[in-house]
């Protein structure tokens, strides 16, 4: 086996290290580089599982690795960005401390996700790359949009998403047919236009656009098994 069970390690390890230097971006007040570099993360993130199957070099170890990762990158950096965007509206010291929330709640997604064997083919509760990635797109709305009772409210309901009993979509193709695969192919394709038109500014309407479709599965198209 030799060097190749090392290398989704390594990937995970690449996230992490984008995680890290985020949060070195963030408080530099450097947030835009700070998004770019959860996209990349994002990246290292799909692609160590994907290696992993590819390789089939599963281990418990790697498993562990991902969740410690993840909490770096897809749970403190994502707190910092709020934390950093609450301390430019608002000259109350305590209040930017509320964007802390999104740490506490993606911890306990992540431990529930390790331990939840329901998880095999769907997610329950939005997964932490999902909620990350819509703060990341704060970044980039015009602050007249992103006013302080906007953004808390976002921390509140995303911070209760990641822990609420809701199934949520995986972009796991068991085949590529379109039956069984309707709404994933609906939502990739609301993805794409959604970056052709918008690119940045696309990434709040497809994490809306997922959550949206998840709730449509689960209520009207579960009798379909979609």
């Amino acid at each position: 086996m030799g060097f190749k069970k090392h290398i989704p390690n390594l990937l995970t390890c690449c996230n992490l290290v984008c995680g890290s230097v985020g949060i070195v971006q963030v408080f530099n007040n450097e947030l835009h580089y700070a998004a770019y570099l959860i996209w990349a993360a994002l990246i290292f993130d799909f692609l160590d599982g994907f290696v992993a199957r590819l390789l089939k070099v599963h281990s418990p170890m790697g498993k562990e690795l991902d969740s410690l990762a993840d909490m770096v990158t897809f749970g403190l950096l994502p707190a910092a960005i709020c934390f950093q965007i609450l301390n430019n509206l608002t000259p109350l010291i305590w209040l930017p401390y509320v964007g802390f929330l999104i740490t506490i709640f993606s911890a306990l997604r992540l431990a529930k996700f390790n331990i939840d064997e329901r998880q095999a083919d769907s997610f329950i509760g939005l997964p932490t790359p999902a909620n990350t990635l819509f703060i990341s797109s704060l970044i980039f709305v015009d602050q007249l949009w992103l006013t302080l009772p906007v953004l808390l409210s976002l921390i509140v309901v995303f911070s209760c998403l990641l822990v609420a009993p809701l199934e949520m979509l995986a972009l796991k193709f068991k085949h590529f047919g379109w039956r069984g695969n309707e709404v994933r192919y609906i939502f990739i394709g609301i993805s794409l236009v959604s970056i052709l038109l918008f690119w940045q500014l696309a990434l709040p309407v497809i994490i809306i656009a997922y959550i949206c479709l998840s709730i449509i599965k689960k209520v009207f198209l579960s009798k379909n098994s979609i």
